[in-house]
């Protein structure tokens, strides 16, 4: 046993000289150390060595597989070492040589579309409200009427900067602040854009966090028909002057009553097709006259003044109006995906 054990340290040590390259070495030690190896098969056979001589036998065989290790660990390092030498060598850069130009910039399809949605907005007598991206529950549920045990927070999971504030789930909390700033003044009219976070799962139409943009109008006798007027407005001058809506009543707490709104579809313009599941309708936004607890929340007297209020994420618009197929492909920073909205 004892002459085996040398020979194979021999032809080892031999092989391991021999090796030029790491990948080499790597080799040398799984065809001794590892599970089915020639050391480790020494191991095996300590069933045919005579009881009183396994003690001894053992000791050697693991003597000769710490100094097989040894060995390999050595000549790994040290062929590493030259394979990266090397390779710096040959990859060395020549920091005194011209960088490549860089192209001229051109905006985000995402904030293009933004750009669109305030300028039609503008053109219609709203102005542009901001506010913080951490909010306070107060602000994001409790003053627009979700209390902490309402059902609506499912909808609107998010992240909890602590008890009291979050990340906030929708830019509606911009516009209670509108409100509380501008109380009892009318008529206040207002968009409120931003970045928005939700607990929602990543994929082809989720994200979490996404871009709204809301929108709100509070005055003496506005009616539905006035929200009706403005959306019709906007989705023609977003996609074509020839884009229809339709609303469907829905619910929304902090709105009373509440609709989904459908533009005909961009694709087939109405007729049906698999981008509308053969309906003709896409929707695309939520709307609905504000919840008189909300009004009084921000300071008007809900007796006396009326208002609308509506959101619409920014991506689906943008997915809808240029055909993307993918919310991820936004925020990849694929070139050749950013370079087809080059001249919007």
């Amino acid at each position: 046993m004892r002459e085996q054990v040398e020979r194979l340290l021999e032809q080892a040590r031999q092989q391991l000289e021999q090796a030029s390259r790491a990948s080499e070495v790597r080799d040398v030690r799984t065809r001794y150390l590892g599970r089915r190896g020639e050391i480790t098969g020494l191991l095996r056979q300590m069933s045919s060595v005579a009881p009183e001589q396994r003690p001894l036998v053992g000791q050697m065989v693991n003597q000769a597989k710490e100094q097989m290790e040894a060995l390999v660990e050595r000549r790994l390092k040290a062929l590493e070492s030259e394979e990266m030498d090397k390779r710096l060598a040959d990859e060395k850069i020549d920091i005194t040589l011209p960088g490549l130009p860089a192209g001229p910039g051109t905006g985000h399809v995402l904030v293009t579309a933004m750009k669109r949605i305030e300028d039609i907005f503008l053109g219609m007598g709203f102005s542009i409200a901001e506010g913080p991206e951490i909010e306070s529950d107060d602000y994001n549920f409790i003053k627009l009427n979700i209390p902490p045990d309402h059902p609506a927070r499912d909808m609107q999971d998010t992240f909890y900067v602590d008890a009291e504030h979050v990340l906030r789930t929708h830019t509606s909390p911009v516009q209670l602040r509108a409100m509380l700033e501008r109380a009892p003044q009318v008529p206040l009219r207002v968009i409120a854009p931003g970045r928005v976070y939700r607990r929602d799962p990543v994929d082809a139409t989720h994200l979490p966090n996404f871009t709204q943009v809301e929108g709100l109008a509070v005055d003496r006798n506005i009616t539905f028909g006035d929200l009706k007027g403005v959306l019709e407005e906007f989705a023609r001058s977003f996609f074509d002057e020839l884009t229809v809506i339709r609303m469907r009543p829905s619910y929304f707490p902090f709105t009373e009553p509440s609709a989904e709104v459908d533009v005909s579809c961009t694709v087939c313009m109405g007729e049906g097709c698999r981008v509308c599941g053969h309906s003709g309708w896409l929707e695309v936004l939520g709307a609905g006259m504000v919840h008189p607890q909300v009004l009084e929340n921000g300071g008007y007297d809900p007796g006396a003044f009326t208002g609308f209020a509506f959101g619409m994420g920014v991506e689906r618009l943008t997915m809808l109006k240029y055909g993307i197929d993918d919310l991820r492909h936004y925020y990849q920073n694929d070139q050749k995906f950013l370079r087809q909205f080059r001249s919007l």
